[in-house]
């Protein structure tokens, strides 16, 4: 019976949107060009204040706070930092007005700190049960224990609910379709991530989706979300990053794509990736997406535990103008300074990480490392 609903509901899934046309609407490569020309080179950071757990604290009425955002903000300027990669969620379009409210507020922050951010609309990634309301306070000793999918579960597999994800997707984006504070939208963060270590099936907590499953819905509705950002009017570009490390070989050989990677490179407009790993894979990889004679920029970087650094790779990413965007800003809510292996044994009773593994500044808005502002001044001229 299980196996049978299983087979069902993936069924209703694939059918239940017309697939469009291969990549209606996407940018030509010259017109991608030709706005990536006007860019500089691009660093900041994946970016939630301090005292959020995940997207909703961000931004629901009750808890979103412009004094840190904009104390945090001058912080990442002072370095010269001039982007932000922000994440959004599809529960706060509950309320439209109040939301589209707060979220230009935030860009009005962003502007007067000379910041032009790129805003997430789904992710993946961690609790697949999001709520509206008050968010619990962080799990101790576990690396981002409160972010949240979006959508949860309960909306990625029920077909009703995705008229619901369309007019969330709609709403946004046309309501800041002309709006040159916002850099690009990234439409899904790692949509084929299965949260294996955290949420996922080899772990104790049994909320998520299985993975077999969950990347055959995204598969088919990630091409619609690209669709309905168009049709709500972005000009700005869309993308939605790879991030399974590959060899420079397989990204030049669209037969060794996956299914989900073949929808995220024949509907971005610019390239995106992650890169948790050490400098000689980034000389490696940069060239590789390359040939796709589009913009590249990498979303996500920097764990010191894996060797991915400032010093390292932002000299490596800006001979090639390469947007570098690194995971985490100022240590807070998220505990994304903890490891991932944090989840398998948390950091608590004295136990204690070698070395942080996110974040450019601690608590008090010390830098973790001043090498690593450094680094950062001097590959953004500041």
């Amino acid at each position: 019976m299980k196996r049978l609903s299983f087979v069902v509901l993936l069924l209703i899934s694939t059918i239940s949107l017309a697939q469009p046309g291969s990549a209606p609407n996407r940018w030509p490569a010259a017109k991608a060009n030709a706005w990536y020309a006007k860019e500089p080179f691009l660093v900041g950071s994946n970016y939630a204040p301090a005292n959020a757990i995940n997207e909703l604290e961000m931004f629901q009425a009750d808890s979103f706070d412009p004094a840190t955002i904009d104390k945090e903000l001058a912080m990442a300027e002072g370095i010269g930092m001039n982007t932000m990669r922000v994440f959004l969620h599809d529960l706060l379009w509950q309320d439209p007005a109040g939301f589209t409210k707060r979220l230009d507020q935030f860009l009005t922050i962003c502007a007067k700190h000379k910041i032009r951010p790129m805003l997430v609309l789904f992710d993946s990634c961690w609790d697949p049960t999001p709520k509206l309301g008050k968010q619990h306070e962080p799990t101790p000793g576990i690396h981002n224990s409160g972010w949240l999918q979006s959508p949860g579960a309960a909306a990625l597999t029920d077909v009703s609910q995705y008229p619901r994800l369309e007019a969330y997707v709609k709403g946004v984006v046309g309501a800041f379709k002309n709006d040159n504070r916002i850099l690009a939208w990234d439409t899904w963060n790692e949509p084929d991530n299965a949260n294996d270590n955290s949420y996922g099936q080899n772990h104790t907590i049994k909320t998520e989706v299985p993975k077999e499953r969950k990347i055959a819905i995204i598969t088919n509705l990630l091409p619609h979300v690209f669709q309905w950002a168009r049709a709500a009017g972005a000009t700005q570009p869309l993308t939605s990053g790879v991030w399974i490390y590959r060899s420079p070989d397989d990204w030049q050989n669209s037969a060794k794509w996956t299914p989900m990677e073949k929808v995220q490179f024949d509907n971005s407009d610019i390239i995106t990736f992650h890169q948790y790993s050490k400098p000689e894979d980034l000389e490696k990889v940069i060239p590789a997406l390359k040939t796709f004679g589009r913009p590249v920029i990498c979303t996500e970087y920097m764990a010191r535990g894996v060797n991915s650094k400032f010093q390292t790779h932002l000299p490596i990413a800006k001979k090639a103008k390469v947007g570098m965007i690194n995971w985490g800003f100022v240590a807070g809510k998220t505990q994304t300074f903890l490891p991932w292996d944090s989840w398998q044994k948390p950091y608590v009773n004295g136990r204690e990480p070698a070395i942080w593994f996110h974040e450019v500044f601690k608590q008090d808005g010390t830098p973790v490392d001043p090498a690593e502002v450094a680094a950062i001044r001097q590959a953004t001229g500041n």
